[in-house]
């Protein structure tokens, strides 16, 4: 059963990190929808879980968990299907007229027309449905499926189980870009009979994001006989919770659980709520961990962006270092943290400290990012004048005006006087070739003098290639190794941290807390956390896209300084933050004396063998 939760973490994390992650662009050109309405997409899920976690963690923990699981198998299923359905009503993808690259003979004149919203995007609610109902299936996986694993095994094997499902829970994002991306490569309609003359270079490229939703519905619906052939609760467990000695935060609430019928009403869960609140190291706890989801949420969307802008890369080879480094790190970090907290049968004071000083080396760690950052390279009127210029922060000159360039078609190409330009077009270039399955211009009226040497085999001279000029900063490695170092550190506090909140709760509060603080995570951490790092992101822009009609669409050109100040700044504010309340947890809490520690044991003991009846009688 336990190994059964933690596959399913990631078959989870699969489609709700993994897949709906990187086919939002597709998204976006198929159905026509802006960044905004792709944003609420996301979200939509987020949104979900937050309006059932208290509902689900209430009535489950006293509930059949894994007939809820059961149920979570069903709707991720089912909302993996809901998500995929648009491709088969919207029809045959149409493609658009091919888009020449490069500067024409004469000026086009062109008229700004005003977009009409296609049908298309009414696609939209679809798309929020299908995140909606993943967020109704994820509810009971993360809240019960923990405490199922917590309630199951013994105190000194919980961090253990706990880290490993986490660990699995990360992994399947990895699983989910790797399969997105071999997905994309297909052409969206593969049923289609005529040749397509287009390859993934072409910027009409669309790929078959929908295979990974159904292959998603596929193992999601082959979960549920297995969760509901279990048990309510597995052998054993009425021995393993007995054997535990409670060490629940001390305060005035303990007769209340001392009542057998306490918690079995929905008119209990104010009550029930409110003892949470009132625990001073839990809610510390709680809040810790949200500090540190807006920071792993706003690097995990926006890292393969600074990667490619700090460091000169293309879009999907910055993402593929990003998932290398940030999916392995974190499955590291919470399988170590739930080992040593394993070996070491760890208290939970214990475990409180080893989140502090895990929390404070990753503090240090995200310090040393500020000094990894790379200048920007010479781009041809944004950081660098043009020829026979003096003036920059226009890409439009003398030497491209006639080209009448659209500035919403970024195809950056390198000049052979080692400037770049934001494309062909506006590089000046007529002509181009290809070579080498690498496309090259000639007769580029804004390239200046030759730093560099680049010729055809056939003798003519090169003026600009394809692709970004080369970067000249060496700090990828070293930035990569600390940044390893910093993601190990962040997610070996992530087990600790939940082990203390499940053991600084009563018994039958471990689904409601875990509620709780997934609630609270989402609400203060990952709702929030992409949008303050995008914000931060927009606020480094140099350059922004601009259509015909003069509408301001996504930013091209970043200032690189600017950018790492921002988002280095906010990681260390939170890391700050989460150092703080992980210490006020540490002095907050109140362990229990030795008699009121055993008298619960044997309150415990009362409970479990009635628990232990209801097992046999299944």
């Amino acid at each position: 059963m336990i190994s059964s939760a933690k596959g399913k973490a990631s078959r989870f994390g699969i489609v709700v990190n993994g897949l709906v992650n990187i086919s939002i662009s597709t998204i976006e050109k198929r159905y026509q929808l802006s960044s905004f309405m792709t944003g609420l997409v996301s979200s939509s899920y987020d949104i979900s879980f937050c309006l059932l976690s208290l509902f689900v963690s209430f009535y489950g923990e006293r509930g059949h968990k894994p007939r809820w699981l059961a149920f979570a198998s069903f709707m991720i299923g089912l909302g993996s299907l809901v998500f995929s359905l648009p491709h088969f009503t919207s029809g045959k993808y149409q493609l658009a007229s091919e888009f020449k690259d490069t500067c024409p003979e004469t000026r086009i004149n062109s008229t700004c027309q005003h977009y009409i919203t296609s049908s298309l995007s009414n696609y939209l609610y679809v798309f929020i449905l299908g995140q909606m109902l993943l967020g109704v299936g994820g509810t009971p996986l993360y809240t019960l499926g923990t405490a199922f694993i917590h309630d199951s095994v013994p105190t000194h094997l919980s961090s253990l189980y706990i880290g490993i499902g986490y660990a699995m829970s990360v992994l399947g994002p990895a699983i989910g870009y790797v399969l997105g991306g071999q997905l994309l490569t297909i052409y969206i309609d593969t049923n289609i009979e005529e040749d397509i003359d287009i390859t993934e270079d072409d910027p009409r490229w669309l790929g078959a994001w929908w295979i990974g939703f159904l292959i998603s519905c596929f193992l999601g619906w082959s979960m549920i006989i297995p969760f509901s052939c279990f048990p309510k609760h597995l052998p054993g467990t009425s021995l393993v919770r007995a054997g535990k000695v409670s060490q629940v935060h001390q305060d005035d609430n303990i007769t209340k659980f001392q009542d057998e019928e306490f918690g079995k009403s929905f008119k209990d869960l104010p009550a029930s709520l409110l003892i949470l609140l009132k625990n001073p190291a839990f809610m510390c706890l709680v809040l810790s961990t949200t500090t540190e989801a807006l920071i792993t949420t706003g690097f995990a969307t926006f890292l393969p962006k600074y990667i490619e802008n700090q460091f000169g890369k293309s879009s999907s080879y910055a993402a593929t270092l990003g998932g290398i480094v940030l999916i392995p790190g974190a499955a590291l970090g919470q399988i170590l943290g739930g080992v040593i907290v394993s070996r070491f049968k760890m208290s939970c004071k214990e475990a409180m400290k080893f989140a502090v000083l895990s929390s404070t080396a990753s503090f240090l760690l995200t310090m040393t990012l500020i000094f990894m950052k790379c200048p920007n390279e010479a781009f041809a009127g944004v950081f660098q004048p043009y020829k026979g210029a003096e003036s920059i922060g226009n890409i439009t000159a003398p030497c491209n005006l006639r080209c009448n360039c659209s500035r919403s078609f970024y195809y950056p190409v390198c000049g052979r006087d080692s400037l770049q330009y934001f494309s062909p077009c506006i590089a000046g270039c007529t002509s181009s070739n290809t070579i080498e399955h690498q496309k090259v211009y000639y007769n580029c009226s804004c390239v200046g003098q030759k730093k560099r040497l680049l010729s055809t085999v056939e003798g003519d001279v090169i003026d600009a290639q394809s692709g970004k000029c080369e970067s000249r900063c060496k700090n990828l490695p070293i930035f990569f190794a600390f940044f390893f170092a910093t993601v190990v550190f962040t997610f070996m506090a992530g087990t600790p941290v939940t082990v203390a909140i499940l053991r600084c709760v009563f018994d039958r509060q471990h689904s409601l807390a875990l509620g709780v603080q997934f609630m609270l995570i989402r609400l203060l951490g990952t709702i929030p956390g992409p949008m303050y790092f995008g914000i931060a992101i927009d606020s480094s822009c140099v350059l922004w896209d601009l259509n015909d009609c003069g509408v301001r669409g996504a930013c091209r050109i970043y200032d690189n300084f600017k950018m790492a100040y921002m988002l280095v700044g906010i990681s260390i504010l939170c890391k700050i933050i989460t150092i703080l309340f992980n210490t006020f947890a540490l002095i907050l809490y109140r362990p229990p004396s030795s008699d009121a520690s055993g008298s619960l044991h044997s309150t415990n003991q009362e409970g479990e063998q009635e628990m232990d009846l209801e097992t046999k009688t299944f």
